[in-house]
Order: C-alpha cells, then structure tokens, then sequence
C-alpha cells in the first residue's frame, strides 16, 4: 500500500523529526482488558442435546485456551522485568537481591581500588602512530556517475521548485541538505537554499549562510542540481512572499524513489513548487548511483564550512597539534555526552546519591514535563546501564584510554557541551590524562564570544578538531559520531580510526572489584583491536541494497570522490 501525500497550509509539526542525542521517537502499545467471564447459565437442553453439541464446545474450549496461552506470552516478560526492577531497583539491598552484573555504578569505587596499581604501571605505551593495525587495500577508483538531472522521468527540463524544512543539531541538519539535494537532482528540481527551523532543544537561531559558505555551495553543486538563494518575485508574489503560504507536503519517513515519482512529481509539475516539512530522514537509503552520488557531493565537497567557523576550527586544530608535540602532534578526540540534560533523560543513577536523583528529576520535568511519568512507564535505570544506554562518565573514558595503553603524556581534546557536576566528574579524568583540551582552552574569549549561545556553530568547531584527530573516540552514539566515522573513512582511506567502547561489556568489568589492573588492561586491549577491526568494514552494497546510512558507511559510492594521492590533509580544504 503506497504512502500518499498530503498538503497542509499554514501547519508545521516543529517535533516532526527525531533529536540529535536521546534522539528516537517513542514506541508505545496499548492492550485491551479482557471482558468478565459471562455468568453461568442453566442449560435446558435436553442431555442427548448437548452430546451432539459436545464437538463445538470443545473447538471453542480450544480456542479458549489458545487465547489464555496467548495472554500469558505477554504476563510473562512483564513479571520476567518486574522480578529485573526488584533484583536492581533501589530496595534490592533490604531485599537481599545480588544486583545483576553492570547494573549499579561503581566505577569510582573501581578507580580507586586501582589507581594505585595504573600510577605503578611501568610498561611500554601504545604509540598513537601505530593504533591502527588493520590496512583496507584500496581499489582502482571508477569514474563518477553521469548527473541525475531528470533521472527516470519524462521531462526534458527543470520542473519546478523544492523547499525543504530543516531541523535538529548540526548533524541532522546536515542529513537533510543532503538528501534534499538528492530528492532535487531526482526530481530535476530547482533547490532553493534550504531553511533552518528553530528548535527549542538547541535553541540556535543559525541560518544555512552562519554554518555554511553559501556560495561554495552554489557553485560546487552547478551542473549537478541548480541551487538558489531564494524564489522568483513571480512565485513570491503568488504566496504574498511568505513561504509558509506554500502547501506543504507531509512525507513518510525513508520514503522510496517510487512514492516520489509516483505521488510527489505530479505535484511539483502541476504546482511549480513544492515545500516539504519535517525533512529529517525522508529519502531512503536504497537510490539509483547517480542519486547516491549526489549525496555524497554534497556531504564531502559542497558543504563547507563558512569563513567565520573554518577560520577559528583551524587555528584550534593547529593549536591541538602543537600542544601534542610529545606524540609527534598526533590526539585523542572523545565525543563524551555527559551533558546534564544527557544524563538526565538517560535515566541512569550514578554516584550521586538522593541529591543527583532530586536534580535530575527536576531537570526531566524541566525539559520534558510529564513524558517520564506516563501510565504505565516504568524507568530502570539498572537495566539501562547493563543494555549500554547510560552515558559514560569522563572517569570511565580515562579507565578505558589507560587500560588500552595510552599513557599520561597523550594529550586529549574533549568535544563536549557543559559537563555535568564538571569540578567533581573532570577531576579524575585530568588525574589519568593532565594534557586535556576544549576549544575553551584552546581558544580566546574574545575568539569564542560569537560563537557563544550558538550551539550549532560550537559543535562545528568541535567537528573539525575531532575530524583531524589520530583517534576519535564516540561514548554515546547519535548523529555527531555517526557522520565523524563516515567523514573519517572518506579522508583515511576507508578506516574511521574510531574507538567504539563495548558499553555492555564494560558496565560487567568495572562492578567487579576483584579484577586486577592486569586483567583490565587485556580486555580494553581486545576492545581496541575490535575498534580496529570494525573500523576497516565496508558493507557490501550491491544495486538498490544498501541498508547501512551512506553518512557512516560512505564506501563504495562516495570512493570516486577520494583523493588518493593526497599524503598530507590539511583541515582548510575541508569542511
């Protein structure tokens, strides 16, 4: 059943596209109460009646008991995670329970059992230049795709005007342009500049033209798709020049090639223009090579970062190279998502105790008012720390670089908003690494103020230093290190150069305080080697395949774009 179009005026759903870090739109089911057992009726038929009767009685008697097996297959999970909540809720101490293992935060208990043993640590460290062990042989890179212009449809010219609504952090901002450059080139659209929506979470008024050089952008994507600043006086004359006149059209989310040919094409033929709101994840992944490849122009070539964000991004990362003079000018970056709201909506308990629990509640209801306390929501923070979901602490990030084998002398840039409880959380992390940087550190106030309180144009700044790092370490997940690694891999020849901690894994080691600092260090060993392993892969897409996000897999496709001969990258050719 194909998805239909539909156009609003004057309507606009500012939660239509999903967030940046606790990003996801919430699943719920509902389940109807069985109704009361009808009262018991006495029979006045006849007994040699009911005999014949005894057949149906005993297929409807099945199908009974079909239905009270059904209605147990779903008691029973609920009593299974009840039994969970009693075994790693806040009571299972008085009720004698074991918590199960990785569900209570004890990792300060851990660093202090070891930090004698990491001081006493003698041996050899890891150089940052030999991290990375696992080689990708590159292929003979083919020519790129011919243009999309008009693909698969009939008319020989450009057909009319596409509008897009843009919302989110940075990184989801950028998945929309690019995948509206896409639908354009699909299309054979005319692109207008695309508009970014205000949020109320980032709450940054930026425009296309603060974050991106407009103009490189024009140019880069001519004789691919047509980009303008803005519509024709003709057009805007016939929506009284108030673009929200527009009729918008309401997309499913990863919306195939054929609904577009198919339910929007006419439209924007018979309109001459077309504005579609939300445009967060509305092109699927799976399109024709020409399509793809526009993706890929536009993520790595045309969008640039404008004059103001490159020009201070690059001193920072000038700056991180020549604080890491010890290492050969080489760092760590760590994306930590240790933010208050972060750790608040994760609803994880950490080592808090009842003031961290009354500030945290405060901050939800703050932030998102009823939505933790909905019938029938049950919060187990336990279960969210063994599934991997709690952020990690900068204390955590510290353990798992030391057990790895990078020493006190490698110097680490932390791309980060506001940490939480930053003087108590930081301190044991600068104990383990004292050479650590933030663009705050690293630059002016008088270079920072026209950044501040624009928490795209920040986050871009911290794009640039991490996208020049040695290593780039992700704690969270979430669109800012899924385009990291996807960037990474299209400059380093395929590997992302990626730490991925095993957070499940982790929770389990860091509650057992019987483990030695020995044993530690050779299981944060083999999770790098996974990272390793894992940073090489490049999934096999065949024609219309591709599952994977082009924006952290951007291999194959994007590979005809690559500069191969290039030894030396500098950061002021890139975004």
């Amino acid at each position: 059943m194909g998805m239909k179009a539909k156009a609003h005026h004057h309507h606009y759903n500012a939660s239509g596209g999903s967030g940046g870090g606790g990003n996801g739109s919430e699943s719920s089911s509902s389940t109807s109460p069985s109704p009361p057992p009808s009262p018991r009726r006495h029979s006045t038929v006849p007994h040699c009646r009911r005999k014949l009767r005894a057949k149906p009685i005993s297929i409807v008697s099945g199908f009974l008991l079909l239905r009270r097996f059904l209605r147990l297959l779903v008691v029973l999970p609920l009593l299974y995670v009840s039994g969970l909540l009693m075994c790693v809720g806040p009571f299972s101490g008085l009720l004698g329970h074991t918590p199960l293992p990785g569900s209570v935060y004890r990792s300060h208990e851990m660093f202090q059992l070891l930090w004698p043993h990491i001081q006493a640590d003698n041996s050899t460290p890891i150089e940052l230049s030999s991290v990375w062990r696992f080689r990708r042989k590159l292929k003979e890179q083919k020519p790129c795709p011919p243009s999309a212009s008009g693909l698969q449809l009939d008319s020989p010219g450009l057909t009319g005007y596409l509008i897009v609504e843009v919302n989110g952090g940075l990184n989801q901002q950028r998945s929309a342009i690019c995948n509206a450059v896409a639908l354009a080139g699909l299309l054979n659209a005319v692109l207008v500049i695309p508009h970014f929506e205000f949020h109320n979470v980032w709450r940054d008024p930026s425009t296309f033209t603060d974050i991106y050089d407009e103009d490189h952008f024009i140019a880069t994507l001519e004789g691919h798709v047509k980009v303008v600043k803005e519509l024709p006086e003709i057009l805007m004359d016939k929506y009284d020049h108030n673009i929200s006149n527009i009729p918008t059209l309401r997309v499913e989310a990863w919306a195939p090639v054929r609904y577009y040919t198919g339910e929007v094409y006419p439209v924007l033929q018979k309109q001459g223009v077309i504005r579609i709101a939300p445009f967060a994840n509305r092109l699927a992944m799976n399109v024709p090579p020409p399509i793809q490849h526009l993706r890929c122009l536009a993520n790595y070539e045309a969008l640039k970062f404008s004059s103001a964000i490159s020009n201070l991004a690059n001193k920072l990362v000038e700056r991180m190279t020549e604080m890491s003079s010890r290492t050969g000018g080489k760092y760590v970056a760590v994306h930590l998502r240790f933010e208050e709201d972060m750790v608040a909506f994760s609803c994880c308990l950490y080592d808090g105790g009842e003031a961290e629990n009354v500030a945290m509640n405060s901050i939800r209801q703050k932030g998102w008012g009823e939505k933790f306390k909905r019938k029938g929501r049950v919060t187990l923070p336990g279960l969210n720390r063994i599934d991997g979901k709690c952020p990690l602490t900068p204390l955590e990030v510290g353990m798992i670089l030391r057990g790895m084998g990078f020493d006190n002398s490698t110097s680490i840039y932390l791309a980060s908003g506001k940490i939480y409880w930053a003087e108590k959380h930081l301190a044991p992390l600068l104990k383990l690494f004292p050479y650590l940087h933030t663009k705050e550190s690293l630059a002016t106030p008088d270079e920072l103020a026209p950044f501040e309180g624009y928490s795209s144009r920040l986050a871009a700044l911290d794009y640039t230093v991490c996208l020049f790092s040695e290593i780039f370490v992700t704690t969270q997940g979430g669109n800012f290190p899924h385009f990291l690694m996807g960037h990474r891999r299209f400059l380093y020849g395929g590997h992302s150069k990626t730490i991925i901690p095993d957070k499940r894994k982790l929770v389990v080691l860091l509650q057992n305080m019987s483990m030695s600092w020995k044993d530690f260090k050779l299981e944060m060993e083999a999770m790098l080697t996974e990272s390793d392993r894992k940073g090489k892969i490049i999934p096999r897409v065949k024609k219309f395949t591709r599952k994977s996000s082009v924006y952290t897999y951007p291999l194959p496709e994007c590979s005809c774009l690559q500069k191969h001969n290039n030894t030396q990258i500098v950061p002021s050719t890139h975004s």
